[in-house]
This record gives structure tokens, C-alpha cells and sequence, in this order.
């Protein structure tokens, strides 16, 4: 992985933990972009790069092309709205978990097209089916109330956990016994398939779902989502790309990427390296009698902190704060990323252990 100087000087600024896109994209992604760029191509994802990038995907899924089509999106927004868009009624709408991103990350864009979120409390940060099962009951006073017809989830979720494959089984099944369609938004889809928590396959996310999409921009690319949509879905899907801004002239950028990403194992050693160090944080925060507020699973840390910890830290660390506790504490949200540099999670981890000592 990539390595930054150790700055010690306390005039430096501040090493991000704040997410996984702080960076710009892997050396090989920017090599393999420059490489390819003097070659005149075919536009709109017509471009050899692109052609050559879905049959990488296809090859990793072990799905044909008579079986699934793959589109290429420039963000995660986008990726989410244009699934969404492209399967629903508008008197449709979406099951999702309160704290599910298109529920409180992107601004209103899926009910600026007219569905309803219908929204459930999460259990470890994922839906169950007991909740699913209570939301799509609860919405049956038809016409009167729009009808639900697509289950949204996130692998990872936002709390960092994943699903196995029995729960995403079990969900499955679940949406077609009620007729209902299964999304998964993969914005972190590498890091949760590189989990220790993980025992699921692409394969195995491809027949469970009807929708999901492998998230780039979080994984080491500049930008770009691949969205792999099961046949049956994928007529028409190329003009909601076109509607809603997201058919790229210049779509070879993200081919390239993704040929790079997939032509070898880049983008499961990056997310890899990234749960790497977010485990090496956590671990180190439990030792110190620190309490995790979730499971850390994937690249991100949710723990309870003393709220002079967390002011001293943030003068040289960025990170996020998730949630004021009634007694006075601090959850925050410590992200690592493809490149997070290991001498700085030394230091970080060095600075806790270094307070938490003095303040024993």
C-alpha cells in the first residue's frame, strides 16, 4: 500500500479518517489510465475498456452475459436512484432501514422520483425478516397507500456489518414470497466480501438479489460504480442512464478502472488492506477498555469515547462524529481506506494509549 512521511510535527495537518474516498485512486488505476489514454474509442460504454471490464465482473460473478448486463455509473447516488427508477411504478415504493443511505445520505433523490421510503429500524445496522415482514404489512391499505415493491439494503451496511449468507437467504426468499425486488447498494461491497464475517461469493450475491452494484469510488478508484443487473431488468435500463445524466461520454474512464480493478486481485487486496487497518484500531481501542458501539467488521470503527480524548485527538486525527451520548460521551466513526497509511494507525493508536494512560 501506499505510504505518506510520518509527520510529528505538530503544524502538519490533521490525517484523515474521516472516509474511504479521501484519496485520490490506486498508482495502477492512474497508470492504467494514462496507458489507455491516447486510444480512440467508441463512446457512451461502447469502448473496448468497458466491454473488457464487464466480462472481468462477469468472469469473477461466474455468470454469463445472456444472464446479466453491466453498467457503469460515475457515483453511488446515481448507481442507487437509476436502479430504483429504472424497475418501479411511480406508485411504488422502497422498504428500507432508517439509517439506509438513500434514507439520509442523497438528499431526497429517490423521493424526488416519486416512490416512498418506507423506513424500519435496523438490527446490528441490517433488516431482518421480521421487520421486513411487519413494514410490508403495514403497508397494505391499497390504493390508499403506496405499495411496496423493492427491498434497498447496503453490504456492508452503514453501521459496517455484514450479511451472511443465510440471513441474505433468508431475506431473499422472504422478497419472493411477498413479490418484492432485492436491491443491494455495494458502495463497500469490497470490504464486506473481504470480512473475516463474510461467507458469501459474488456468485452468491448475484442469485440472491435482483440488483446490486460493486462500488469503485470507495475501492480505490477515482470514481465509478458497476451496476449488474439480472437480465429480466436490464431492457430500457441504458436510457434511464441516459435521463438522469449518467452515460458518460467519455465511459471509457471508468472501463479502464474497473479492467484494473478486476484483471487481477486489486480490488480485494485493497479492500482487504482496509479492514486491516480499522481491525488494528478497534483491537487496540478494546485492549485499552474502550467499548465498540458496533461490531467492526469491515473498514469502519464505531466507538464510545470521552469527549477529551476525542478533542485531543481531532488535532491531529479527522474522523467523524457519529452521536452526543446523554452522559457526556462521544460515539464517533473512524474510517479506513485502500491507502490508509499503517504508521499513522501506529500513531493514532499510540495517542489513545498515550491519553488514556495519563488519565487512568
Amino acid at each position: 500500500m501506499p505510504s505518506s512521511s510520518l509527520c510529528q510535527d505538530e503544524t502538519c495537518p490533521p490525517y484523515s479518517l474521516m472516509d474511504d474516498y479521501s484519496e485520490g485512486a490506486h498508482p495502477q488505476i492512474l497508470e492504467a489510465l494514462l496507458r489507455t489514454n491516447a486510444s480512440q474509442q467508441v463512446a457512451y460504454g461502447g469502448d473496448d475498456y468497458c466491454h473488457d471490464a464487464r466480462q472481468l465482473i462477469r468472469d469473477r460473478i461466474d455468470c454469463t452475459e445472456d444472464e446479466a448486463d453491466i453498467f457503469f455509473v460515475p457515483s453511488g447516488t446515481s448507481a442507487n436512484l437509476i436502479s430504483i427508477a429504472s424497475c418501479l411504478r411511480p406508485y411504488e415504493a422502497v422498504i428500507t432501514l432508517e439509517s439506509g443511505h438513500i434514507a439520509c445520505k442523497e438528499a431526497g433523490a429517490i423521493e424526488a422520483t416519486g416512490h416512498k421510503l418506507i423506513l424500519v429500524p435496523a438490527v446490528d445496522g441490517k433488516m431482518t425478516t421480521i421487520n421486513l415482514r411487519k413494514a410490508f404489512q403495514q403497508n397494505q391499505f391499497f390504493p390508499h397507500m403506496a405499495k411496496p415493491r423493492l427491498l434497498y439494503l447496503s453490504n456492508a451496511s452503514e453501521t459496517g456489518t455484514v450479511y451472511t449468507k443465510r440471513e441474505l437467504t433468508n431475506l431473499s426468499a422472504l422478497c419472493k414470497e411477498l413479490n418484492l425486488l432485492l436491491l443491494m447498494d455495494g458502495a463497500r461491497i469490497g470490504t464486506a466480501l473481504c470480512s473475516k464475517k463474510n461467507d458469501m461469493t459474488l456468485r452468491d450475491i448475484y442469485d440472491l438479489t435482483d440488483i446490486f452494484w460493486i462500488g469503485g469510488t470507495k475501492s480505490g478508484a477515482l470514481l465509478g460504480e458497476a451496476i449488474v443487473v439480472k437480465k429480466a431488468l436490464a431492457e430500457g435500463f441504458i436510457f434511464h442512464l441516459k435521463q438522469h445524466g449518467a452515460l458518460l461520454a467519455k465511459g471509457r474512464i471508468l472501463g479502464v478502472q474497473f479492467m484494473e480493478l478486476f484483471r487481477e486481485d486489486l480490488f480485494f487486496a485493497l479492500a482487504g488492506h482496509a479492514n486491516n487497518m480499522a481491525l488494528k484500531i478497534s483491537a487496540r481501542f478494546e485492549q485499552l477498555g474502550y467499548k465498540l458501539a458496533a461490531d467492526t467488521e469491515t473498514n469502519q470503527v464505531f466507538v464510545i469515547l470521552p469527549q477529551r480524548l476525542v478533542q485531543r485527538l481531532q488535532d491531529r486525527f479527522r474522523f467523524y462524529t457519529w452521536e452526543q451520548l446523554d452522559d457526556g460521551q462521544v460515539v464517533v466513526r473512524i474510517v479506513t481506506s485502500w491507502a490508509t497509511d499503517e504508521l499513522q494507525v501506529d500513531r493514532f493508536n499510540a495517542w489513545v494509549e498515550q491519553w488514556t494512560v495519563a488519565n487512568a
